[in-house]
């Protein structure tokens, strides 16, 4: 059965769904089957992996409210072994749907149960919050990778957010783990950077990834073409790294 990883932080811009899309290409690079699956309504994971839905297609949309199972829903991308279950803004009104529903913490968990076999890894791209879409990833994960960036205010929220993870675990999901915690946007000129690295270091140094993500033109520029930086520019900076937190990662398994 594969690994269910949710990429999660209830801030917006740290990296989350770039890490998604990159992380997700440079482990099918690499060989592994990986599967996205886009829970954010924003659909950035959807679009940056150069899918496009149209009106009458199937998102994991409709397989929260048991109108199509998850396979019917896998698309394949431009990326060897690497396919997607896309998300659009139809998920904020399943946020609210799903409030009256039955064990509506679980949704996510029961319906990814008939595809996990069939990959190394699914990654889900969780909303920029800690509402019920966010719950359900954490609920169906075996664990989170947490982005966090290397900016002022990175370290306000993540209390907040392991918080979070600890009340799922005790209630929800008592398998749950924490991946680790992912440093991006790093900038080794910027004395604010290594700060915040330093801090991390000194108060979660077993739970920080030895790969750090820089700030990367490239790593912006690559999902306004619908690509992932490893068909964007293999050569970049930015591909380099998410090349090298991947290995990271396969080297974890048992």
């Amino acid at each position: 059965m594969g690994k269910i990883i949710a990429i999660a932080n209830q801030k917006g811009g740290v990296g989350k769904t770039t890490t998604a899309i990159n992380l997700s290409s440079a482990l099918g690079f690499a060989g592994a089957k990986v599967l996205v699956v886009d829970m954010d309504p924003q659909g950035n994971a959807t679009s940056g992996l150069g899918v496009t839905l149209a009106d009458n297609d199937v998102s994991i949309y409709e397989v929260l409210i048991g109108r199509a199972d998850a396979k019917s829903t896998i698309r394949p991308t431009n990326v060897e072994n690497l396919d997607i279950i896309p998300g659009n803004i139809n998920l904020s009104a399943a946020e609210v749907e799903l409030v009256t529903e039955m064990s509506r913490e679980t949704k996510l968990k029961k319906v990814l149960r008939g595809v996990c076999d069939e990959y190394n890894f699914v990654m889900i791209d969780c909303p920029p919050s800690l509402g019920l879409l966010t719950v359900n990833s954490l609920t169906a994960a075996d664990s989170v990778l947490i982005p966090l960036q290397c900016e002022y205010y990175a370290m306000e929220g993540l209390g907040q957010l392991l918080n979070t993870i600890s009340l799922i675990k005790d209630s929800l999901n008592v398998d749950l783990q924490l991946e680790g915690i992912l440093l991006t946007m790093f900038d080794p000129r910027n004395n604010l950077s290594k700060e915040v690295q330093k801090q991390v270091e000194e108060y979660l140094a077993e739970s920080i990834f030895d790969t750090v993500i820089p700030r990367n033109v490239r790593l912006s520029e690559a999902p306004s073409f619908g690509q992932s930086i490893i068909e964007y520019d293999i050569k970049s900076k930015g591909a380099a790294s998410y090349i090298e937190l991947a290995k990271e990662m396969l080297a974890r398994l048992p």
